[in-house]
C-alpha cells in the first residue's frame, strides 16, 4: 500500500489515505517518487477552476526513481530516474503535427482513467493531471516518463516538470524576449520566479517584478529582478516610469485574475507583448475598446505550458542548471509532508512563499 493526498470531491478538503497500486501494465511504469511541487494548478483543480474526474490523486509536478516497467518499456529501466510529464503530446492530433505539442488535443485524456483504488474500500481513483504525483509511488503512462539529465539534484529536479518549463517557456518560446528587451513579470510565485530567472538568462535588462506582498521582494530580487513593485491601481503607472515612460517589451502574467492581466497589458509599450500564463475562471472577463486595441498595437497572447515541448527543453534548462544560471532550489520555500499540502494551498491563496515542495 501507498501514502497518498486524496481529493474526495471538488471542493472538499485532501484526505491522506492508504491507496492500492496495480502492477505496470503493457506501456506503463512504476515510480517511487522523490519529490512533487505544489503547483497552483492543484489547488485550481481541487476548488473546481480547472475541472477533474474525482476522487484523484493530483499532483502534477514531480521526480523519482523508476521501480518496474511494464511490458514494452524501453526508454527507462528500473533505479533510473525520471521526471513526470503531466501533458504528453499523442504525436497525431492536429496541433501535434503542426510541432504544437503543447496543445495537443488528447494530452489528458488518462486523466479520466482508474489507476489505483482506496484501500480502506475499493473504491476507483484517478490520477489527477495524469501522474498522480502527491503519493509515494504511482504508475503512469511510459509517455507520462523523460529520464532526468545528468547532474540535476533528484528532489529538486520535480520543479523541471511543471514551474520551469513553464517560465522559462513563456520567456523564451512564447513572448520570445530578446538580448536588451524589458520585462514585467506578475505574480511572483514558484512559476513567476522561474519566469524572472528565465528572463534573466535571456539576457533582459530591466525586469520588473509584481506582486501583492512586499515580503516577496527578495525572492524577487534573487532570481533577477532589477525593480520590485507592490501590486496597486497605480501599477503600470509605476512600471513606465522605470522605463522612461514608454512600458516594458514584454509582460508575463502569471496570476490569471482579469485585472492583473489588463495591468499587465497596460504596462507595455506601445507594440509590446503581453504573455498570460496564470490560468483564471471563466468569471475572470478582461475588456478592451476597439479604438486601443488600434492605437496600441499590442499583442496579447495565451500560453500553455510554457509552449513547451518537454522533451526538447529539459535538456536545454539541465544545461542551464548545471552551469549555474538556472537555480531550482531558489524556487522552493517551504519543503514538507504530503499532510502539509492544505496549508501550502492556503499560502498561495494568500499570497505567500514562492513553490511548497513535498519530500517524500
Amino acid at each position: 500500500m501507498v501514502s497518498a493526498a486524496v481529493l474526495p470531491a471538488v471542493g472538499a478538503p485532501l484526505e491522506i489515505a492508504e491507496i492500492d497500486l496495480p502492477d505496470p501494465g503493457p506501456g506503463q511504469v512504476r515510480i517511487r517518487l522523490a519529490a512533487a511541487g505544489v503547483c497552483h494548478s492543484d489547488l485550481s483543480l481541487s476548488n473546481g477552476t480547472m475541472r477533474v474526474p474525482v476522487p484523484a490523486v493530483l499532483g502534477h509536478e514531480g521526480a523519482g526513481t523508476v521501480v518496474a516497467v511494464g511490458e514494452g518499456v524501453t526508454h527507462v529501466s528500473p533505479g533510473a530516474p525520471v521526471i513526470l510529464n503531466w501533458a504528453p503530446s499523442c504525436g497525431t492530433c492536429h496541433a501535434c503535427t503542426l510541432g504544437e505539442v503543447w496543445l495537443c488535443a488528447n494530452a489528458l485524456n488518462g486523466a479520466a482513467d482508474i489507476y489505483a483504488h482506496r484501500a480502506s474500500d475499493g473504491s476507483d481513483l484517478h490520477p489527477g493531471l495524469n501522474v498522480a504525483a502527491f503519493a509515494e509511488e504511482t504508475v503512469v503512462s511510459a509517455s507520462c516518463v523523460l529520464p532526468l539529465p545528468e547532474g540535476i539534484p533528484l528532489t529538486d529536479a520535480a520543479l523541471l516538470g511543471c514551474a520551469v518549463l513553464t517560465g522559462y517557456g513563456a520567456i523564451h518560446h512564447s513572448a520570445r524576449v530578446r538580448e536588451g528587451e524589458t520585462v514585467a513579470v506578475f505574480g511572483v510565485g514558484g512559476v513567476g520566479l522561474s519566469t524572472l530567472q528565465s528572463a534573466r538568462i535571456a539576457g533582459a535588462t530591466t525586469i520588473v517584478a509584481v506582486d501583492v506582498s512586499p515580503e516577496k521582494e527578495e525572492l524577487a530580487r534573487a532570481a533577477g529582478a532589477t525593480d520590485y513593485v507592490v501590486a496597486s491601481e497605480n501599477t503600470a503607472r509605476e512600471i513606465r516610469a522605470l522605463t522612461g515612460k514608454q512600458g516594458v517589451d514584454v509582460a508575463v502574467e502569471c496570476v490569471g485574475r482579469a485585472v492583473t492581466i489588463r495591468t499587465a497589458w497596460e504596462s507595455t509599450r506601445r507594440g509590446g507583448r503581453t504573455t498570460v500564463v496564470g490560468i483564471g475562471g471563466k468569471d475572470q472577463q478582461v475588456t478592451f475598446n476597439a479604438l486601443e486595441l488600434f492605437h496600441w498595437g499590442r499583442t496579447l497572447s495565451g500560453c500553455v505550458y510554457g509552449n513547451s515541448d518537454p522533451a526538447k527543453d529539459l535538456p536545454v534548462l539541465a544545461e542551464h542548471v548545471r552551469a549555474g544560471r538556472l537555480d531550482l532550489g531558489a524556487l522552493v520555500t517551504e519543503r514538507i509532508a504530503l499532510e502539509g499540502i492544505p496549508a501550502a494551498f492556503d499560502n498561495m491563496v494568500a499570497g505567500k512563499g514562492g513553490r511548497a515542495l513535498v519530500i517524500f
